[in-house]
């Protein structure tokens, strides 16, 4: 099969989507498929003029017989051609829609809301990464369901987390981004000022002045000596931090799957997690703590014991490591993928 991934670029931005996107080439590619990735040049997902110049040109250079995947961070700029999407059965890769990004102004969730709105139900297919997205493609965006599909991140088989000795050793992965709540994150850590933890953050500064107010944030609330801001890492610096992590944390107000949590439980890492998005639904109870979405004090509430109690940690890393056996696997994610394509 001829297949083009079309993704606003750079294609090797570090993020879940980026790496799944990444990932899925790489097993079609190794199935035999012939992948051709297109770079989506301007601004997404609440497009310019040069991204919807991009995806015309896009539609005009690709030809008919190579069938289209647009990931749903570029959808959007399609919208002046969805004729042309209809015509050539595209078929939409939904990590999770834009218009549920989290800190977006009313006026640009509508319009990306509209967007999604006339776009997704004129796919031929729509690919989610997690159940919890494609439930809400109908209610919402008039989605027929019999036209989505779910193929679910995969993960790489893991050593499991050493821990970090000392105190509680907390990792966070994910952009410093409004979604992601690291602010609801050192919030509830800094109601926590009796128990010996530290706080590790990797992430690139993709909103430098959210960026810029956790560090403030950090510094206002008295626990800028215990929080690190690692910024964007390698995978080997990554490995590393996962290496001696005690416990995961992750307060986003919404994952369309999560999939550093479900690296923090393929590696045997419990978790306290928001109940934002899919991550719910990703950890079993045994294997962490849950919190409604934005809750400072039921969040910081959760963590307490878990990290305090050290007898429970380790229960909860055991049921981590069990659930984390059972994940998807990296290897069987583009048969699956293929599979849906073929259904639309």
């Amino acid at each position: 099969m001829r297949i083009a991934l079309l993704v606003p670029g750079p294609f090797d931005t570090i993020s879940g989507g980026y790496i799944y996107d990444r990932r899925l080439v790489e097993g079609l590619r190794g199935l035999g498929h012939e992948v051709r990735v297109v770079e989506l040049p301007g601004r997404h997902p609440l497009p310019d003029a040069a991204a919807t110049e991009a995806a015309r040109a896009a539609l005009d250079a690709i030809p008919m017989e190579t069938r289209l995947v647009i990931d749903g961070l570029g959808l959007p700029a399609f919208a002046p051609f969805a004729e042309d999407l209809v015509q050539r059965r595209a078929v939409g890769l939904i990590h999770h829609p834009t218009a549920l990004e989290h800190g977006n102004p009313g006026e640009i969730r509508d319009a990306l809301r509209a967007a999604e709105q006339a776009l997704f139900p004129r796919m031929a297919r729509l690919v989610t990464t997690s159940t919890l997205t494609a439930r809400r493609l109908e209610p919402e965006f008039g989605v027929d369901p019999a036209r989505v599909g779910v193929v679910e991140p995969g993960t790489d088989p893991s050593a499991r987390s050493e821990g970090g000795g000392e105190g509680c050793a907390i990792l966070s992965v994910g952009a410093l981004i409004p979604r992601k709540g690291h602010d609801v994150l050192i919030r509830a850590l800094a109601t926590l000022f009796d128990l010996d933890w530290t706080l590790t953050i990797a992430g690139g500064a993709r909103d430098q002045v959210f960026a810029n107010g956790l560090a403030a944030l950090a510094e206002e609330l008295g626990v800028a000596q215990r929080v690190t801001f690692a910024g964007e890492v390698d995978a080997a610096a990554l490995d590393a931090l996962w290496r001696k992590a005690d416990l995961f944390a992750l307060a986003s107000h919404w994952e369309g799957y999560g999939m550093a949590v479900a690296e923090a439980l393929a590696r045997g890492v419990p978790v306290a997690v928001t109940a934002g998005g899919a991550l719910a639904e990703l950890v079993p109870v045994e294997a962490g703590v849950v919190a409604p979405p934005g809750d400072v004090v039921s969040l910081g509430k959760a963590m307490r014991r878990a990290i305090f109690d050290t007898a429970l940690r380790a229960e909860m890393a055991e049921a981590a490591w069990q659930a984390g056996q059972r994940l998807p696997r990296w290897q069987d994610r583009a048969a699956h993928f293929v599979a849906e394509i073929e259904r639309a």
